[in-house]
C-alpha cells in the first residue's frame, strides 16, 4: 500500500499534553504505522499542512443523525417523515459532522416511529461499506422510556391518543418484562450501546425534568440484559434521583447529569461512572420558541447544570464530550470543548474528553490517540487548541480510516 506522511507545525499528544514540533504522522492503508520525522520513508506521499496542529479525530458521544438538519419540520416532523425520509437527512447530518472533525459518535437513541428498524445501525453500515460518507458509528438504536417518559416521542408535541402508536420493539416498554424485551430487542439488530431515560427531560412535557421516571428494577434490568451481551448503558438523567438510581442499578454512563447533589456526585467517581456533560447546551440551546413551561424549566435546570460540570471536572470525573445535536446544530460540535473550558477544564482536558475518556468509554482501545498501531483517524487546526481551544471549531484537514475527506488548498 501507498505511503502518506502527514506534516505540520504541530502535533498534541492528548495523554500527555506534549506538544511536538514538527507533527509528524505516517500512515499506511488504514493506520497509523509511525509518528515523528525519523518515521518517515524518503518514498511516502507528503501532505505539508503548514501553520496546524494535528489531532486524533474528535468524539461526540450524544448526537442524533436523524433529528435536525436540512429541511427538518420541527414538531410535526414525526407524523409528516417517513423513516426513508429521516434516513436521506441522516446522511448529510453525518458528512457535515465529520468534515468537522468528528469522526466516531455514538448515535445516542432514535425515539421515532420505525417499526422497529434500526436506521442507526443501518447508517453505520453504509458508512463502513463506502455508500456514504460520515464518522464511525455506535448506535443504540431506540431509546427506551416508558409510555409518557421523556423521550417517549409523542409526549415533545402532545399528541392525542392514537396518534403514532409506539411499540415496544421502537422502545417504549413499562415494566421489567418489556424493559427486557426492547433491551433484547435492540441487541438483536445491532445496538452496540443501549440508551434508557432514567428521568425527566427539559424539552418535554413530561413534568420536572428531575423526576424519576423508570423504576429501579427497569433500570437495573437493563443494565443486566445488556451487560451480559458486553455492551454498555447510558441513562439520561438530570434528576439526583434518577442519577443515583442509574448508577446503584450499574449503568454506565449519565448523559446531562445536571442536578447531581455532592453525594451522587462522589457516588459516581467512586464507581468510575461516565458522565456525558452536553454543558453547551446551557449556553446555546434556543428555548425561545418553546413552550413558556419548558422554558422555566431550563432557566431552573441550565444554571446547576453548569455548577454540576465544573464540580464534576474537579472531581476527576470521567467527563465525555457530547452536544446532544441536533439541539445545537449538527457541524457545530466542538462548541462542547469550548463550554467546557469556560466550566473549568484546561484545553488538553477538554480535547481529552472527545478522545481518550470517549474511547474508554466506547471501548475503542484502536483510536482517540496519534500511535502507531492505531486508526488513521487525524484531524488538523489551525494554529495551538491548547493555547486556543476555539481553533477546534475550523478544522480544515480531515482523515478517517486513511481516506481524506477534507484538505487545505
Amino acid at each position: 500500500m501507498a505511503i502518506t506522511v502527514l506534516r505540520a507545525d504541530r502535533m498534541v499528544d492528548v495523554v500527555t499534553g506534549e506538544v511536538q514540533s514538527p507533527g509528524v504522522v505516517v500512515v499506511e492503508d488504514d493506520k497509523i504505522i509511525g509518528v515523528g520525522s525519523d518515521a518517515a520513508p524518503a518514498d511516502a506521499t507528503v501532505i505539508e499542512l503548514g501553520d496546524r496542529t494535528l489531532l486524533p479525530g474528535l468524539m461526540d458521544m450524544e448526537l442524533n443523525f436523524f433529528m435536525g438538519g436540512p429541511g427538518d419540520r420541527g414538531a410535526r416532523t414525526s407524523v409528516v417523515e417517513t423513516p426513508i425520509d429521516r434516513s436521506f437527512r441522516a446522511v448529510v447530518n453525518a458528512k457535515t459532522t465529520l468534515l468537522a472533525g468528528f469522526t466516531t459518535v455514538r448515535n445516542l437513541g432514535l425515539f421515532i416511529p420505525t417499526g422497529g428498524h434500526l436506521l442507526d445501525v443501518s447508517l453505520g453500515r453504509a458508512i463502513e461499506r463506502g455508500y456514504v460518507v460520515g464518522p464511525r458509528i455506535v448506535p443504540a438504536g431506540h431509546a427506551i422510556c416508558p409510555t409518557g417518559g421523556h423521550l417517549e416521542p409523542t409526549v415533545f408535541v402532545g399528541l392525542a391518543h392514537g396518534i403514532m402508536p409506539l411499540t415496544v420493539e421502537e422502545g417504549v416498554a413499562n415494566g421489567v418484562d418489556e424493559v427486557r424485551k426492547a433491551v433484547r430487542h435492540q441487541l438483536k439488530f445491532g445496538a452496540k450501546v443501549i440508551k434508557i431515560c432514567a428521568s425527566g427531560g427539559v424539552m418535554s412535557h413530561t413534568g420536572p425534568a428531575g423526576a424519576q421516571q423508570y423504576s429501579d428494577e427497569e433500570l437495573a434490568v437493563a443494565a443486566d440484559e445488556a451487560h451480559r451481551a458486553g455492551i454498555k448503558v447510558a441513562a439520561h438523567a438530570h434528576g439526583d434521583a434518577g442519577i443515583r438510581a442509574a448508577i446503584n442499578a450499574g449503568i454506565d454512563c449519565i448523559e446531562h447529569g445536571s442536578l447531581m447533589t455532592e453525594d451522587t456526585l462522589a457516588l459516581a467517581k467512586e464507581r468510575g461512572t461516565f458522565l456525558v456533560a452536553t454543558t453547551y447546551l446551557a449556553d446555546g440551546m434556543d428555548v425561545s420558541h418553546a413552550a413558556p413551561e419548558l422554558q422555566a424549566k431550563a432557566a431552573e435546570v441550565f444554571p446547576q447544570a453548569r455548577k454540576t460540570i465544573s464540580r464534576a471536572l474537579e472531581l476527576g470525573i470521567k467527563v465525555c464530550c457530547g452536544t446532544d445535536a441536533p439541539a445545537i446544530p449538527h457541524g457545530q460540535n466542538a462548541k462542547e470543548l469550548i463550554a467546557l473550558t469556560e466550566r473549568g477544564a484546561s484545553p488538553l482536558r477538554a480535547l481529552q474528553t472527545a478522545t481518550i475518556t470517549s474511547a474508554e468509554l466506547v471501548d475503542a482501545h484502536d483510536r482517540g490517540r496519534l500511535e502507531p498501531g492505531l486508526l488513521a483517524d487525524i484531524i488538523a487546526v489551525p494554529g495551538n487548541p491548547l493555547e486556543d481551544i476555539s481553533v477546534t471549531e475550523q478544522v480544515d484537514f480531515v482523515m478517517l480510516g486513511g481516506v481524506i475527506h477534507a484538505q487545505p488548498e
